[in-house]
């Protein structure tokens, strides 16, 4: 490995400062355009509300896109030394891993950027914590700081999440009080371990994939749509999807009973993890099935008594995790039920509001009632996808992940409501394949959009003609980059890479 001085002389070292530099831009540009508390007596303090209104507003929100800008830049060009697109470059594992940590100091002292869910989180954590059931009850009957910051849709909205991250919340309320910025900070303190997971997790699981480690933490570590939105948007994805790779990762690793366990945890912090669960029981099945052939034995279990079996013992074990969890919450499981509160976001981004949409350019019918209409067909769908996924891939560990890796995507099309960091969930387990350089094209240009369809604050961009032309010409430029460098002919002087022109190659 290069000592610190070589590196950051280095293209590569040049494109880790360009993400510094874009976050430090995201963090102060926050201050004024990100999610930004209702009443700010910490602004005032410094005589900075300024920058909350007006050209102040304006000037702030250009800091936050040029970061996200800068981000997004450097993150392609480091993407083009780790899969090879330019000659003589090259980044180790260890030094992306550095990479995250420079990227995200910034991030850890911004406002919540894109998003307000981090004041949902300590309202329903200041619930569990003055007494309430989160499962029974919304913010709105606890009213004091933290209830004023969280968004209007949210406020009669029971807890969606599991009884571990409940408990977290709880903690986090009860150390930092009706304190907005210490919680804020101490959530994304929280989330750390969930990036930690991730970054040991998703090279680990390229040994069983095929990928290659230093493009799979490139991918779904480094990319800013994981960084700022699970980071800088304090999003409980960062625990649940480290929690999840790293338990996928135990059990192909034989670990079955700790694997499951890790990702019933994360199952207690988003119930999400838990679609990775029965097709851990046949990866578990195949390691039985190549144990006793290996030891020698002429006859096999019938695989239904093998799956009983094992099934069962799966099941048990995610149920006393989950169960310990939610008597130390001392809560029920009425937080299944509030997996519906999903219903009101609508957006561009999920296939039944599109469906809905389009039938209501060519019929006098009104949205809302072909939207339940629609929601229901691919609810439906879902299921049908879902279960065939479960049984068709169930062969190989490799067709076992896969299975995963599609229902996940499936989820994210076909549920009622989708946001963009949701896709932080498919990405880490595609990250750990071999992908050809067509493939993450594709991705870099996908992952990029969705970074760039939502504002600052955490309106939604996609009802902006203009904001979204721009952000799918920034996805196609970097997109474009991954494989040429300076695709728009901004300089006269950059050498081009050597694999121009050169048919994709598996990453």
């Amino acid at each position: 490995m290069r000592n610190a001085g070589d590196f950051a002389r280095s293209p590569e070292g040049k494109a880790a400062l360009l993400g510094f530099f874009g976050a430090l831009m995201i963090t102060f540009g926050g201050f004024g355009a990100g999610s930004v508390r209702r009443n700010d007596p910490l602004l005032e303090t410094a005589h900075l509300s300024w920058l909350r209104f007006g050209h102040g507003y304006a000037l702030s929100t250009v800091f936050v896109w040029i970061g996200v800008l800068a981000m997004i830049t450097a993150w392609v060009r480091l993407g083009r030394a780790t899969i090879g697109t330019v000659p003589h470059a090259s980044v180790t594992l260890n030094e992306l891993r550095a990479i995250v940590g420079i990227w995200i100091f910034p991030l850890l002292f911004a406002v919540p950027m894109f998003s307000r869910d981090a004041y949902s989180y300590l309202a329903q954590g200041a619930l569990l914590r003055d007494g309430f059931n989160p499962y029974q009850v919304g913010p709105v009957v606890n009213p004091g700081v933290l209830l004023d910051n969280v968004s209007p849709v949210w406020t009669t909205t029971t807890a969606p999440y599991g009884p571990i991250f409940l408990l977290l919340a709880r903690g986090i309320t009860s150390i930092t009080g009706d304190n907005v910025v210490a919680g804020t900070i101490a959530l994304r303190l929280v989330m750390l371990p969930g990036l930690a997971l991730m970054m040991w997790s998703v090279p680990h699981l390229t040994k069983h994939l095929g990928g290659k480690p230093t493009t799979a933490l490139w991918l779904a570590v480094l990319n800013p749509l994981v960084l700022i939105h699970l980071i800088g948007g304090v999003h409980n994805e960062m625990l649940m999807v480290g929690l999840m790779a790293a338990g996928i990762a135990l059990v192909l690793e034989h670990h079955h009973v700790g694997g499951i366990v890790v990702v019933a945890i994360g199952v207690g912090v988003k119930a999400t993890a838990g679609i990775a669960l029965p097709f851990l029981v046949w990866i578990w099945m195949i390691h039985e099935r190549e144990r006793r052939a290996a030891q020698g034995e002429a006859e096999l279990p019938h695989p239904a008594v093998m799956f009983a079996k094992i099934a069962g013992l799966g099941v048990a074990v995610f149920c006393a995790v989950f169960v310990a969890a939610s008597a130390l919450a001392n809560v029920g499981i009425g937080w299944l039920t509030a997996l519906s509160g999903s219903k009101k976001i609508i957006n561009w981004l999920s296939l039944p509001t599109i469906m809905a949409h389009m039938v209501t350019w060519v019929t006098p019918l009104r949205m809302e009632s072909v939207l339940s209409v629609t929601r229901m067909m691919c609810a439906g769908a879902l299921v049908v996808v879902l279960a065939w996924t479960w049984w068709r891939f169930r062969n190989t560990e490799r067709e076992a992940v896969l299975g995963i890796l599609i229902a996940f995507v499936a989820i994210v099309i076909l549920s009622p409501a989708a946001l963009p960091w949701y896709y932080s969930w498919p990405l880490a387990l595609a990250a750990g394949f071999a992908l050809s350089t067509t493939t993450l094209q594709w991705l870099v240009g996908l992952c990029t959009w969705l970074m760039l369809v939502f504002q600052p604050d955490g309106s939604i961009g996609l009802y902006n003609f203009w904001h979204v032309a721009l952000a799918t010409f920034a996805a196609v430029v970097a997109a474009v980059s991954l494989r040429t460098v300076d695709p728009l002919k901004l300089s006269a002087h950059v050498p081009q890479p050597a694999s121009i022109g050169a048919p994709p190659t598996p990453a």
